[in-house]
């Protein structure tokens, strides 16, 4: 038994996804004639309040379009400087926007309105225009920390007042809102675009759904197209996002649990430090010298145990659908027989 603790992205889909999508009912979803993708988008817009969304290949390819539609060549995004954007898209905002960014150091990946208020650039010829501000929630390098409802609310207010759009990026939103109790409607009625994932903690195999107002959304699509990200028959996959969406919400607690248990164990072990908070399914923590990432995961994988190194001296375990809490106990047991 291998125990996967390198992302909630290794999630397999269950017997009961997999008959899902097995049943669905498909179109050319190009044509818009993939009645399960539709009822997907419809479901995702009504979910968080808006108006429309799109289905497509990855949260990479939603976080991107949404920034080419929010912005114009030379133009600058305001994020923290471990967003997904900034750390993991291959610097795609160059390369699909030609706009910069502007980083900012919050807390565990967290803006404060000050922080973002004060980035604002003046209007100068000489000095790209701040027109985007992006937030994650929640922010994976941060350790899975969660944005609170007021602090985005505080956010919100300060893009209205200096002519600034907010997206978010949800990879893991409902790992934030089973935590919080907060409603996707009222974490859709701050921002102008949310990103979301199924390929995550709610397993499904493939596919984020960028969601918006109707405007946005049709230009989306457009740069959908530009990207290669339109699909045929994606209802297969959009069958597996719904029965995650009926299926795989609640449960993510499980995951936070299991997370939670997990930091405990660690924090009983002479060569680890700086734990950082728990708050959803990532736990990041430091190696003690002579401890390295590299000994202490061959370690692991010896021990049919696989995560990932986070830094020069940094792991990253992540717990999701396919991590049992015997699994986690289990861990436990061997990080205790290591020495270093």
């Amino acid at each position: 038994m291998t125990i996967n603790l390198l992302s909630d992205t290794v999630t397999k889909p269950t017997p009961a996804m997999l008959g899902a999508m097995m049943r669905a009912e498909v179109g050319d979803d190009v044509f818009r004639e993939d009645p399960t993708v539709n009822a997907l988008e419809e479901r995702c817009a009504a979910l968080f309040g808006y108006e429309a969304a799109l289905f497509c290949p990855s949260g990479t390819m939603t976080n991107q379009i949404a920034l080419k539609v929010h912005t114009r060549p030379l133009d600058e995004v305001i994020c923290d400087e471990m967003s997904h954007i900034y750390q993991y898209e291959s610097a795609g905002y160059a390369f699909h926007s030609g706009i910069s960014v502007n980083l900012l150091k919050g807390e565990n990946g967290i803006l404060s309105p000050e922080l973002v208020d004060a980035a604002v650039k003046p209007r100068q010829d000489w000095l790209p225009m701040s027109r985007l501000v992006v937030i994650e929630n929640t922010c994976n390098k941060g350790g899975g920390s969660i944005y609170p409802l007021e602090k985005i609310r505080a956010i919100r207010a300060v893009c209205q007042k200096r002519g600034l759009a907010l997206h978010l990026d949800g990879a893991r939103i409902f790992n934030a809102l089973v935590e919080t109790g907060d409603t996707p409607a009222q974490i859709g009625a701050e921002v102008d675009s949310i990103s979301v994932c199924f390929s995550k903690g709610l397993g499904a195999p493939v596919g984020s759904v960028l969601i918006g107002n109707q405007s946005f959304i049709t230009e989306a699509r457009r740069f959908r197209k530009v990207m290669g990200g339109g699909m045929r028959q994606a209802g297969y996959l959009a069958a597996a996002a719904i029965y995650a969406l009926d299926n795989h919400i609640e449960r993510l607690k499980e995951d936070h649990a299991n997370a939670r248990l997990l930091a405990s164990f660690l924090a009983e072990l002479p060569y680890v430090a700086n734990i950082r908070p728990v708050q959803t399914n990532i736990v990041i923590f430091d190696l003690v010298a002579p401890a390295t990432p590299t000994v202490f995961l061959d370690f692991l994988k010896k021990n049919n145990i696989i995560a990932s190194a986070f830094g020069p001296q940094t792991i990253r375990f992540v717990t999701h659908l396919d991590v049992t809490k015997a699994m986690v106990e289990r861990v436990g047991e061997v990080l205790m027989r290591a020495f270093f």
